[in-house]
C-alpha cells in the first residue's frame, strides 16, 4: 500500500496531471480501446484522488475491501488510457491490486483489526499466499524464459550496461565485454530462472533473499523503474514463514513493542479450513481453489498469447508491458520522418516527430502509428491540410543490428489496414539474416578514432533515403559492405558494389 501510494504521484503522473490532461489540449492519445477517453481535468484529479486514498487505505488496512476497489478501478482506467506508459511493473501493480482485493490482507496490524475484533490477528486461507507467491514466481521465471532469447544469451540486449559504475568491481578481473556477457546477461538470466525456486524452498531461501536483494538494489540504480525494485523487495517476504513479523517484533526491546504488531499466536478464522473440518468444504472454498488454479494458468499463458493478437506484433511480440520480457530488447532510433500530403492539392510537407504527443513510444508499435496517423488526419485540416495522407519513415536498430526501416514509407497509414487479430502488412521484416554482422560492425567501429561517427544501415530493394549533409561534416563518405547501392549526387547516379566507397559533399 505504501509503495502504491508513492507510485501515484510519480509514475501514474499525479504530479504532472495538469500537463497531461489540460482541457482543450490538442493531443494525440493512445488508449487500448478507442472508446476510452480522459475525463475533464477536474474529474481526472478526482480519479487520482480516489486512487491515492485507496492506496493509503490498503496501507493502513482501513475499510480494506472498499480501499482495494477504490484503488483498482482508477488504476486500470488510467493504465488502459495510455498504452505508451505501459511497462511490466505497471502491469504487475495492477495484478497485485486485483489480488489484494480478493485476499484477507487486513488481519494483522490494521485499523480494521482494531475496529473489528473478529478480524484482529486471525488466520488467512493458504490460497491467499498461494496466489501472491505464484504471481511473483511467474514474474521471475517467465522473465528468465524470455531471456533465453538468442540476443540476450549472446550479450547484445544490454551491451553498454557493463560500463556502469555498479559493475566496476567485476571489471577488476573481467574485461568490459566479458562483464556484459557473463555478469549482466548471464547473471540476469540465471537469477531470473532460479529466483522463484530459491525463494520457495526453505533450504535455499536465505541465499535467494540475498541474491534478489542485491539484484533489485542494483536495478534501482541502473534503471528508472519507479517503485518496481522496492515492490519486488517487499514481495520477497511472502515466501517466508507467515510468522516472521511476529518473531521480528518479539526480538525488539520491550519498551518498543507497544507500538508494534501483536506477538501473540494468530486466532482461528471462519474463512480457514482446519484438519477436523476438511470433510465439510463448501462451494465457496471450491470456487476459491478453482479461481487460484485458473488465474495461475492464465498468467502462464498470457505472455505467450501473441499468436492471437497478431496485430500488436512488430519486430518483437505484442505490446510491451505484460510479457515479462524486461530489458530483452534495446532500440536506437537514427532517423524519424513524418510526411503529410494534402489529398486535394497534392502539397507535401513535413511534421516534427512527436508533434501533438507527449510520448516517444509510438515509434516502435504499428498499432500506435495507426492511431497517431488517424489523430493527425483529424488535426491537420484545422491547419488548411485537406484529406491528409500520413507517411512514416522510421529507422531503428534493435539489439545492435543495422539501422533499418520499421514500416513501409510508401504506405499512407491513415487508410492502411490494421487489425488486432491479423499481421500488419506494412510492417517491414527485421533483417535477421544480417544478425551475424554485429560482431563485424563492432570491429569496424572500434577501428575508427573517437572523433569519427559511423552509422550502419540496411535497406530493402526499391526504397531510397534522402539525407542532408551539413557543412560541418566535411569528411563524409558512404561505403558498401554488402549488396548494391545507387548513390545520387548532384543529379548524377553512382553505382556502388561491396567494398566501394565514395565521398559525399555537403548539401
Amino acid at each position: 500500500g505504501l509503495l502504491m501510494a508513492l507510485d501515484v504521484p510519480q509514475e501514474r503522473g499525479l504530479a504532472r496531471l495538469d500537463m497531461r490532461y489540460l482541457d482543450g489540449l490538442e493531443l494525440c492519445r493512445f488508449p487500448l480501446l478507442s472508446a476510452l477517453r480522459p475525463l475533464p481535468l477536474d474529474w481526472m484529479y478526482l480519479v487520482y484522488g480516489i486512487m491515492l486514498l485507496g492506496a493509503l487505505g490498503i496501507m493502513v488496512g482501513f475499510c480494506y475491501r472498499l480501499s482495494t476497489v477504490a484503488f483498482l478501478g482508477p488504476y486500470w482506467y488510467v493504465l488502459l488510457l495510455d498504452k505508451t506508459s505501459w511497462n511490466n511493473h505497471s502491469y504487475l501493480y495492477g495484478l497485485l491490486a486485483f489480488q489484494l482485493a480478493l485476499v484477507g490482507a487486513d488481519r494483522y496490524w490494521s485499523i480494521d483489526g482494531l475496529l473489528r475484533p473478529q478480524k484482529r490477528n486471525a488466520h488467512v486461507p493458504l490460497w491467499n499466499y498461494t496466489l501472491l507467491r505464484a504471481q511473483i514466481f511467474i514474474v521471475y521465471f517467465i522473465a528468465g524464459l524470455k531471456k533465453l532469447d538468442a540476443d540476450w544469451v549472446s550479450g547484445y540486449s544490454m551491451g553498454s550496461l557493463g560500463r556502469h559504475w555498479l559493475f566496476a568491481p567485476f571489471r577488476l578481473v573481467l574485461s568490459e565485454e566479458l562483464t556484459s556477457l557473463l555478469v549482466v546477461h548471464g547473471g540476469g538470466l540465471a537469477l531470473d530462472l532460479s529466483a522463484g525456486f530459491l525463494l520457495f524452498f526453505d533450504a535455499t531461501r536465505p541465499l535467494g533473499l540475498v541474491l534478489v536483494t542485491y539484484f533489485h538494489c542494483m536495478n534501482s540504480q541502473l534503471f528508472s523503474i519507479g517503485m518496481f525494485s522496492y515492490t519486488m523487495l517487499a514481495s520477497s517476504g511472502l515466501f517466508c514463514a507467515p510468522s516472521w513479523p511476529r518473531r521480528l517484533c518479539a526480538r525488539c526491546p520491550r519498551w518498543l513493542r507497544g507500538g508494534l504488531p501483536s506477538t501473540q499466536p494468530p486466532r482461528r478464522s471462519p474463512d480457514c479450513v482446519y484438519g477436523e473440518r476438511r470433510g465439510a468444504l463448501g462451494v465457496r472454498r471450491h470456487l476459491a481453489a478453482a479461481f487460484t488454479l485458473l488465474y495461475v494458468l492464465e498468467q502462464l499463458f498470457l505472455p505467450y498469447s501473441h499468436f492471437i493478437t497478431q496485430g500488436y506484433n512488430n519486430w518483437t511480440k505484442g505490446l510491451y508491458g505484460y510479457s515479462w520480457d524486461m530489458m530483452v530488447h534495446s532500440r536506437f532510433h537514427q532517423h524519424v520522418k513524418i510526411t503529410y500530403r494534402d489529398g486535394l492539392t497534392g502539397e507535401v510537407g513535413y511534421l516534427k516527430p512527436g508533434v501533438f504527443t507527449q510520448s516517444r513510444r509510438w515509434k516502435d508499435h504499428a498499432d500506435m502509428l495507426k492511431q497517431y496517423s488517424e489523430c493527425l488526419s483529424r488535426i491537420l485540416p484545422r491547419y488548411n491540410v485537406s484529406k491528409p495522407q500520413i507517411y512514416f519513415d522510421i529507422w531503428v536498430s534493435i539489439n545492435e543490428r543495422f539501422q533499418q526501416r520499421l514500416v513501409d514509407p510508401r504506405v499512407d497509414l491513415v487508410r492502411a489496414e490494421w487489425s488486432p487479430w491479423h499481421p500488419t502488412p506494412w510492417v517491414l521484416p527485421l533483417l535477421l539474416e544480417l544478425s551475424p554482422w554485429r560482431q563485424r560492425l563492432q570491429e569496424l567501429e572500434s577501428s575508427l578514432d573517437r572523433h569519427t561517427d559511423v552509422v550502419f544501415i540496411a535497406d530493402f530493394p526499391g526504397l531510397h533515403l534522402e539525407n542532408f549533409v551539413s557543412e560541418d561534416l566535411g569528411n563524409t563518405s558512404v561505403r558498401v559492405l554488402q549488396g548494391a547501392v545507387l548513390l545520387e549526387l548532384e543529379q548524377r547516379n553512382h553505382s556502388l558494389r561491396p567494398g566501394d566507397a565514395m565521398q559525399v559533399g555537403a548539401g
